[in-house]
């Protein structure tokens, strides 16, 4: 059983899982969902959309778990949308049922098509078109899921979509038909017309076991209608003769259906099914004789001959429910057939014995009706009939002897006060009964469900909760991640955070100006930005870039003009130097990493300014770099800058030989210096050690699209003889270790390659101070906190400090116990935090890693381990 302290903390856990972006983990995520606290469904508001929009690329089974509770969230949260102002008042609902049915299979269609799709909830519609796509999965229960999304919660006119996928997996094995069956039997119940051009899919074969002919009958019979009758009798025909005596009574019944139901074949029904009561099969003519015997109380006509020659057989019929079933005509209609009652009691009484008890009471009964309606053919017959009713083993049979004889009190001088109750009590009217078929009990189920499939309700089980008379607010499923769906304009930050975005890059201030205003016109186009921002770049768009630039930040802010002439006077200076530099990719690669920014479940460029603040401070640094620092001269598209070499304050790594390359050498390493929110930045020698030019030097996409994306690389037209070309390669790996494969091109031919970075470049520094530390991991404990031990080898604090800073990228968090090493960082794409500590002693070294990326914690504690120790 679950530990009650813990559940908290495994809700708080899944919370996290259900707003995972990979789709591996999100039908894992639901499952534990329902079986952990189904009843949450705050937890899904936020979820919903972005559920709906990647269902399509969940796993199957994942898929199925998914839309079955989506289906759950769709029904507490969404309005009918079967529910028209007419079926709201409730006037008119039985007239409209009565008229729906008389109406022709055209007359349906248009019915279907015109139904109200007004009503339906806009969350809900998206549902339904993001389910519908996957009815031509090749996984059988992902169909049946969306059948029974959209049998339970779309509208009747949209049902018809997934009739042909239940039709085609008719197809599979019988495993498969017999649940599938199952199901269509239920929706044929209530939506007869959706089957009616598929009749023949549902006609019974030689090799159709048992079952599935029983469910084949069902459905034909729940689909008869007055225009395919005439077909549907000639394959019943077929079916009464066959070997399978079950399958022959429920042919038999299934007539009796369609007799009942369709008031124009009940006369020819019933003559073929009297033709039936001459056969040899006793279990035909037993269940033939129980069918008639329901069709007569339906009819007012005269039933003395049908009745005479049913008495017929009672020498000859020993299906004992058939007996019990001509006792009980003679009985009902004996003043039809006076005569024949005394006779068939008579023949009956010889026999009384060794009859079954439902036989027995039935010869009771006929007994009493015979002689209230004429004892005085009777008067010696019925006390020999009660006497061996009163010492029968049967109580219910002693019983009913006791009750007759005390109301009727034969052969006796003093008349009982309940006689003239008799007739009341033995002669009362009787409703004709309602032929309703075996599956009928399955509707109260849910579609699919295992209780649906055995017709009752197993442990564990919830019934389908029913649609709200009020839904719920669309807004508590209003999100800011977006991911999944079209950017909205309204939703993009505005102003001076904004500006400071689209000027990041590897690039020179003066080409980020130019950029910036390329992207500006084409917001202006859009209807992206605001009225005001969009005056302003209409009145400023004659003025050079670097005048623009200076005007609007003066309009957003006054506290930047200093910074932003100082940027103006720094690209005057390197103006010689801008030619040489490329720009960046184009507006539509920045819109997209822009939307990624939006992503984040926490610390949000948009919601929390320090992280604006600290994106400027990169954004500076890396400028400052660019035009005025040591790499002042560095040229990503011109050869003829000057050479570069990897930085030697990080190691390198071997990417390509210059033997493998034809002479072309590739090393990377990682400068942690260049950020870009979401991707690890990868600095790329190529070095040139041929005595020829090598040209157009590219990276193509990457060889396998998965969790792992790649930003746009600028091409090297030209890298000298003897020197080397250096580019910047922005790649999110999405938190894993999963290498990223691609092609390196030339003049000299394509190479493939692949980076898998080291464990400790997925972090980026996380700036926390110590109470904030201490918080932060209390929460994370448990399953969150992973924990090793090893030997000191003689390194003090500061050693140690050094080391770990090697290893992964961090914040050294100041720490009152000098004792004690505190580390914060967080990863790059999710930006999930992960807290490193050091208890040191004299001998031993404590490391301690709490992270909710466990995976990466216990990496990243093995590493540490493995460092300290050597």
């Amino acid at each position: 059983s679950l530990d009650p302290e813990q559940g908290e903390q495994l809700i708080d856990v899944v919370e996290k899982l259900l707003q995972d972006r990979t789709t591996l983990v999100a039908g894992s995520a639901v499952m534990a969902f329902e079986q952990l606290c189904p009843s949450r469904i705050d937890l899904i508001h936020k979820n919903y959309r972005r559920l709906c929009a990647i269902v399509a690329d969940i796993d199957e089974w994942g898929q199925c778990a998914v839309i079955n509770m989506l289906t759950r969230y769709a029904r507490t949260q969404f309005n009918d949308p079967n529910r028209t102002e007419e079926k709201k008042e409730g006037d008119g609902e039985q007239e409209e049922k009565e008229s729906f049915e008389e109406d022709s299979d055209e007359d349906f269609m248009n019915t279907l098509c015109t139904s109200p799709i007004d009503l339906v909830d806009p969350d809900l519609r998206l549902l339904l078109q993001a389910c519908r796509p996957l009815l031509q999965s090749r996984n059988s229960a992902v169909v049946m899921q969306v059948a029974q999304l959209f049998f339970h919660c779309a509208p009747e006119g949209e049902i018809i979509h997934v009739i042909k996928s239940l039709i085609r997996l008719l197809k599979g094995k019988r495993e498969a038909q017999l649940i599938v069956l199952t199901n269509i039997t239920t929706m044929s119940a209530q939506h007869y017309n959706l089957f009616e051009q598929h009749l023949k899919s549902f006609f019974v074969n030689a090799s159709d076991p048992t079952q599935i002919r029983l469910l084949k009958l069902e459905i034909l019979t729940n689909v008869a209608t007055g225009s395919n009758i005439s077909m549907l009798l000639r394959e019943f025909q077929t079916y009464v003769y066959s070997c399978n005596k079950e399958f022959a009574a429920a042919t038999v019944h299934a007539i009796g259906r369609c007799a009942a139901e369709i008031k124009e074949i009940t006369d020819v029904c019933l003559h073929g099914l009297m033709n039936l009561i001459s056969t040899k099969d006793d279990t035909v003519v037993g269940e033939s004789v129980i069918v008639i015997k329901k069709l007569l109380q339906m009819q007012n006509s005269d039933k003395s001959s049908i009745i005479k020659r049913m008495t017929g057989l009672l020498g000859t019929v020993s299906v004992p429910l058939a007996r019990a079933s001509i006792l009980w005509l003679v009985g009902e209609y004996v003043g039809k057939v006076p005569k024949l009652a005394p006779d068939v009691l008579r023949q009956m009484a010889k026999s009384f014995g060794g009859e079954e008890d439902i036989v027995k009471l039935q010869v009771l009964n006929l007994a009493a009706k015979a002689w209230i309606n004429n004892n005085k053919k009777i008067t010696q017959l019925i006390p020999y009939i009660l006497a061996q009713a009163k010492y029968d083993l049967n109580y219910d049979i002693r019983d009913r002897e006791r009750f007759i004889r005390k109301v009727l009190c034969p052969n006796s001088d003093n008349p009982s006060p309940l006689e003239k109750y008799a007739k009341k009590f033995f002669m009362t009217f009787k409703p004709p009964p309602n032929l309703r078929g075996s599956f009928k009990s399955q509707d109260e189920y849910q579609l699919g469900s295992l209780s649906h499939m055995l017709k009752s309700g197993v442990t564990g089980y919830q019934s389908l909760p029913p649609f709200p008379e009020i839904a719920s607010d669309s807004t508590l499923r209003d999100v800011v991640d977006t991911s999944w769906a079209t950017p909205v304009p309204d939703q993009r930050p505005l102003g001076r955070a904004n500006n400071h975005t689209k000027r990041r890059g590897f690039c020179s201030e003066s080409e980020g100006e130019d950029s910036s205003e390329e992207e500006t016109d084409s917001d202006e186009e859009s209807e992206d930005e605001s009225e005001e921002d969009s005056d302003e770049e209409e009145s400023d768009s004659e003025e050079n870039s670097s005048d623009e630039e200076s005007n609007s930040s003066s309009e957003e802010d006054d506290d930047e003009e200093d910074d932003e002439d100082e940027d103006e006077s720094s690209v005057e200076e390197s103006s010689s130097e801008e030619e040489t530099v490329r720009k960046l990719p184009p507006p539509k690669v920045q819109k997209k990493f822009q939307k990624t920014e939006t992503l984040l479940d926490f610390n949000d460029p948009v919601a929390n300014p320090s992280l604006n603040t600290m994106v400027l401070a990169q954004s500076t640094t890396l400028h400052e770099l660019l035009v005025g620092g040591e790499l002042g001269g560095l040229s990503l598209g011109d050869s003829t800058g000057p050479n570069y070499s990897l930085d030697l304050s990080r190691p390198s790594y071997e990417l390509l030989h210059r033997v493998s390359g034809g002479g072309l050498g590739i090393e990377y390493s990682f400068p942690r210096s260049e950020m870009k929110v979401g991707s690890v930045s990868i600095n790329l020698v190529f070095n040139n050690t041929t005595d020829q030019e090598i040209t157009d030097v590219r990276i193509k996409e990457l060889e396998e699209k998965g969790s792992v994306t790649m930003e746009e690389f600028s091409i090297i037209p030209i890298i000298p003889p003897g020197q080397a070309g250096q580019g910047c390669a922005f790649i999110n790996f999405n938190d894993t270790l999963q290498p990223a494969k691609f092609t390196v091109c030339c003049s000299k031919g394509c190479y493939s390659v692949k980076i898998q970075p080291p464990v400790g470049e997925l972090l980026v520094p996380h700036v926390l101070i110590e109470s904030e530390f201490d918080a932060l991991r209390s929460k994370l404990c448990g399953m969150h906190e992973t924990s090793g031990e090893c030997e000191n080898g003689k390194k003090d604090v500061s050693e140690l400090s050094q080391l770990i800073s090697s290893i992964l990228a961090t914040s050294l968090c100041f720490s009152t116990d000098q004792a004690t090493l505190k580390f914060s960082s967080k990863t790059i794409a999710r930006e999930t935090p992960l807290l490193v500590s050091l208890a040191v002693s004299r001998e031993t070294v404590k490391v301690t890693i709490n992270s909710e990326a466990v995976v990466l914690g216990s990496m990243i504690l093995k590493e540490i381990v493995k460092a300290i120790g050597n």
